[in-house]
């Protein structure tokens, strides 16, 4: 069994911030650093660093070597990673004093894939292979069908929630891993169960992961649904939670652990990685997480 990550790759520059950005308002920045991120490369980074190797394809732009020697730096394996001769991936990203964070997101690369492109690297992966999706790349629906007639085992985390998911056919995805923000997004509700059971209705094959900001997050197969606290932290940069949230979780899930203790090492790993500034250099190890909850 392989995974595969087919996501995106971005170089973010961070900036810090008394506050968010009004509209019409100009603020200073006390602050200015550039780190590696983008969805798909932080969840790549926290398989890696969770201990399950990890293959990550993807585009990256002529200003890209910085993306790629973080991924080998981090034990992700780069084969199917290609650059391109055009501008890459990236962000502008305001962190305020809390820690919140603020994100503008500019495609380049990640919105240049081809058909040939996602052939070429699919025919190097089969039934019961994991593949993990955001949407932060472009033919996202074309890697859905062509991996899905592979018999891969796709989890997709629907971020950001826009009109490309809608020529998807999500029926095919094997788990989602969403917030509570995308989840109302999907369908309409706020209270957790509610979207849990009409998530549940629409894509009766598939399993799911809600995570719910301060009050934890859960899992739901469609018959049980698993629940998760919080580990309590002052935050310093949410920017890579999530990501790493989902990398741990998967990796847990791979190793054959029980769902609970797969939520249990996500929701740590995570909260040791808003206690960090910065996405992909935030992201715990294994080993940490692990010492962290004896």
């Amino acid at each position: 069994m392989k995974v595969l990550n087919f996501g995106s790759l971005n170089i973010d520059n961070v900036y810090s911030v008394d506050h968010i950005v009004q509209g019409g308002e100009t603020i200073l920045s006390f602050k200015e650093e550039t780190f590696c991120g983008g969805k798909g490369l932080n969840q790549s980074i926290a398989l890696a660093r969770a201990g399950i190797p990890v293959y990550h394809a993807g585009l990256i732009g002529e200003e890209g070597q910085f993306l790629l020697e973080t991924c080998l730096k981090y034990g992700v394996d780069t084969t199917y990673i290609k650059k391109l001769p055009e501008k890459g991936g990236h962000t502008v990203i305001q962190v305020d004093k809390n820690g919140q964070n603020s994100i503008i997101l500019y495609g380049g690369t990640n919105q240049m894939q081809t058909r040939e492109y996602i052939d070429e690297v699919l025919e190097h992966f089969g039934a019961g292979d994991f593949l993990m999706l955001q949407n932060e790349i472009n033919l996202l629906d074309y890697i859905i069908d062509r991996a899905f007639e592979r018999g891969m085992k796709i989890v997709l985390n629907p971020s950001p929630f826009d009109d490309k998911l809608k020529v998807c056919d999500l029926t095919k995805i094997y788990l989602f891993m969403l917030n509570e923000i995308e989840g109302e997004q999907f369908t309409g509700y706020t209270e957790p169960d509610k979207i849990l059971d009409s998530l549940a209705e629409k894509f009766p094959s598939a399993r799911f992961v809600l995570t719910l900001g301060s009050r934890g997050s859960v899992y739901f197969d469609g018959k049980k649904k698993t629940y998760q606290e919080i580990f309590r932290v002052q935050a310093v940069d949410t920017t890579a939670a999530g990501d790493t949230f989902t990398g741990f979780f998967m990796a847990s899930l791979i190793e054959g652990k029980s769902i609970q203790e797969a939520l249990k090492a996500a929701s740590k790993a995570s909260s040791i990685a808003v206690s960090r500034p910065g996405a992909a250099g935030s992201i715990p190890s294994a080993s940490e997480v692990l010492e962290s909850l004896m």
